[in-house]
């Protein structure tokens, strides 16, 4: 439980924790490989606890907004971080790529072959998941890849809203959707339940950026959590979730 800061307790928080505690907010695609990369870290420096919180970035986003204690802010795009710079709310001079991902079309699996994305406007693809794109960066790239071969608004009564990656990748691994637009991370975490049909070509790559907070600057261990973030055992682990490079 105390990796884990559900987003209604961010917005209700209670009394500052120890000064050695920290905060991090994360894209919901990046839960697994920073729950065992936060357990590293809690193993290397015992005498700090670090609580988890994860949610599409744009939902992160605004918490920080409202105020939540957030240390740390890592982001699946970089519109997100932009913003939170321009407002002021992280250290600008902290902020920096760490890794890089994916978008890749599923289906369940043994589902319908798809060839290419126009094959979605078919009758086989009745319900196609896809994160929403004001709020969740996949979402967002599956909206510009679509808008630019004119299928956003044809396919536009076919498509279920979920909250975040995860979301939409459980309502295709369940089979409650024919198709969904996720990492390619996320699809690697459910090989024998999700089938990748098609990598689709983002307009923009896609780079995650994380920064230390404003409040967060006040911390010195928000420094040691961003150096051990970058360091080669860390980075390990996001290669093996399936993260690339981020240059």
């Amino acid at each position: 439980m105390r990796r884990t800061l559900l987003a209604a307790l961010l917005l209700c928080w209670g009394p500052p924790g120890h000064a050695d505690d920290l905060t991090v907010s994360a894209a919901a695609s990046l839960t697994n490989a920073f729950r065992e990369i936060t357990g590293a870290f809690e193993q290397a420096h015992p005498e700090h606890q670090v609580q988890l919180n994860f949610a599409g970035s744009g939902v992160l986003l605004q918490q920080i907004v409202r105020g939540a204690p957030v240390d740390i802010f890592a982001s699946a795009d970089q519109v997100s971080m932009d913003q939170a710079e321009q407002q002021k709310l992280v250290d600008a001079d902290s902020r920096r790529d760490f890794v890089s991902n994916e978008l890749v079309l599923i289906t369940p699996a043994g589902g319908t072959p798809v060839r290419n994305l126009k094959d979605l406007l078919g009758p086989e693809y009745q319900r196609i998941a896809v994160s929403n794109p004001d709020s969740v960066p996949v979402g967002r790239y599956s909206r510009d890849a679509l808008a630019g071969l004119d299928l956003w608004q044809p396919l536009h009564d076919k498509l279920i809203r979920t909250q975040n990656v995860r979301q939409t990748l459980d309502y295709v691994a369940r089979n409650e959707v024919d198709a969904g637009f996720v990492y390619a991370t996320d699809a690697a975490l459910m090989p024998d339940r999700v089938s990748v049909q098609l990598q689709v070509p983002a307009p923009t790559a896609i780079f995650y950026p994380v920064a230390v907070t404003a409040t967060g600057a006040n911390k010195p261990v928000s420094a040691l959590f961003l150096d051990f973030l970058f360091s080669e055992p860390s980075q390990a682990v996001l290669t093996r979730y399936g993260f690339g490079p981020a240059n």
